[in-house]
């Protein structure tokens, strides 16, 4: 694996020289900046995995550039060197973050083990953070039915793969824990995985977000930015809720997918980009394309290895086991001494349908730890938790907070299942009974995520007609 990648800063052009020769026999990548202005430069165009600053420069301060490097959200680890050093400049340093003093002349020795040392903090420093963003989270994919061990057979393949990867599932199944699992699993799990929620952020700012903007690209932009595509090269980039990407923004998608190369907002520069994609989405894509919202070239594109989440409803005798995990969890992060659940807590725990699947079930099992006061939570503590203390299907689908829209789904949901399981999954019938036409039922339940049993009669028309 190649060294880090470090930029040396100092106004004097025998110690550029120096520095950079004896960090390239050490297998360094070395860039050099002579002045404030070049160093801006530099950093905005690149990322660095070290900065090597000297204080005195021709237009300005080595410090006061970490300064505005801190200011503007840029956490590289640094080293200042000073060849007039002091208590106070060492103290102003470290202050803003600099890992370390160093005093010049620099003797190679020290420079190479401070630099190492230093290397090696931010990298561990960076694996706890990720690793304490990530405790926990793998245990949505906890289970031993059969739904889990086919999801878990079928990442262990897509990692090895290279292609595309079409994650879909309802909302809460853990859809960013699969993207995580293949790209850690993958080649690439030394390179970066980066995520976007094309949901959460505003159709005009998505491309600046996806390619990266030069500055001056449009008002508000005083600087150049680097986009997902570029932080991820060499990695994963998981895009959340690609259903919901703008038309516009699906095209120049499509052509990054096909080309690797983008353009960043307000340049004309081509940029290459080694990026593997997972998407993922709750959307029916196909009922999408079926009315002109998404491009059936992305779905194709997208659609080369698709994974389907199954609901936690689906694979209900996994929930004791997430249960188990989510309890030690929660008491561990809230404080709370270990707490088990009674019988006729967990039966309802069982017979819950989890709209919200594991999701909900994990915010669920919080509450209960930090709301019940003994050590064993009840069936009572339970039922008072639930929506309008509910249990199985029909306990009600109002629940405070929650979008209209999802609630509604949730309705429909219902009502298709509890028809489907009255005629015995006959189409036909059902579609009879609740007066749609056959291919509007089939509409509706790929909307929905319900899927046919796979008989004869479960054949769905072509012609997009009744039978």
């Amino acid at each position: 694996m190649a060294k880090a990648a470090i930029l040396v800063v100092d106004d004097e052009k025998n110690i550029l020289v120096t520095l950079s020769r004896a960090l390239r026999v050490e297998g360094y990548d070395v860039d050099v900046a002579g002045s404030v202005a070049i160093a801006n430069e530099k950093v905005r165009s690149r990322a660095y995995d070290l900065l090597l600053l000297d204080v005195m420069l021709p237009d300005g301060d080595g410090i006061e550039l970490l300064r505005k490097l801190r200011e503007q959200g840029n956490d590289v680890p640094a080293i200042v060197m000073s060849g007039h050093g002091s208590i106070e400049t060492a103290v102003n340093a470290t202050k803003l973050g600099a890992h370390d003093f160093l005093e010049k002349p620099l003797a190679t020795e020290k420079l190479l083990l401070t630099l190492e040392n230093t290397l090696g903090f931010y990298r561990l420093k960076t694996e706890n953070r990720e690793l304490r963003e990530r405790t926990g989270a793998t245990d949505g994919l906890l289970g031993d039915s059969a739904p889990m061990r086919e999801l878990r057979d079928k990442i262990r393949l897509a990692a090895r793969a290279v292609a595309p990867v079409l994650v879909l599932g309802e909302r809460g199944t853990g859809k960013e824990l699969i993207a995580r699992a293949i790209h850690d699993a993958s080649k690439r799990h030394a390179g970066p995985l980066e995520k976007l929620n094309c949901a959460a952020v505003p159709g005009e700012l998505i491309e600046s977000e996806l390619f990266g903007h030069e500055a001056g690209a449009f008002t508000g932009a005083t600087k150049q930015r680097r986009g997902k595509f570029e932080r991820a090269h060499g990695g994963t980039l998981f895009l959340d809720e690609v259903g919901d990407m703008p038309a516009p923004m699906q095209a120049k998608l499509l052509r990054v997918l096909q080309e690797g190369e983008i353009e960043r907002v307000g340049g004309s520069d081509t940029i290459k980009v080694d990026v593997r994609v997972v998407a993922a989405t709750n959307r029916d894509l196909q009922v999408e394309i079926d009315e002109k919202r998404f491009r059936p070239d992305l779905f194709d594109r997208l659609n080369v290895l698709p994974l389907r989440v199954p609901p936690l409803r689906a694979r209900r005798e996994d929930i004791p086991t997430l249960v188990s995990s989510f309890l030690r969890i929660a008491c561990e992060a809230n404080d709370r001494r270990g707490k088990s659940l009674s019988e006729g807590a967990l039966k309802l725990l069982l017979a819950y349908d989890y709209p919200g699947n594991v999701r909900e079930l994990r915010n669920l099992v919080e509450r209960l730890v930090i709301l019940t006061p003994d050590d064993v939570v009840t069936e009572s503590d339970v039922r008072g938790l639930l929506p309008l203390g509910g249990g199985a299907r029909g306990g009600g689908f109002y629940v405070p907070g929650k979008p209209l829209r999802d609630m509604v789904e949730e309705a429909e949901r219902d009502l298709l299942l509890r028809a489907l399981e009255h005629h015995a999954g006959h189409i036909t019938k059902t579609a009879a009974d609740l007066g749609l036409e056959r291919s509007h039922l089939y509409k509706k339940m790929r909307s929905l995520g319900i899927r046919p049993r796979g008989g004869a009669e479960d054949v769905e028309p072509d012609d997009g007609g009744a039978s």
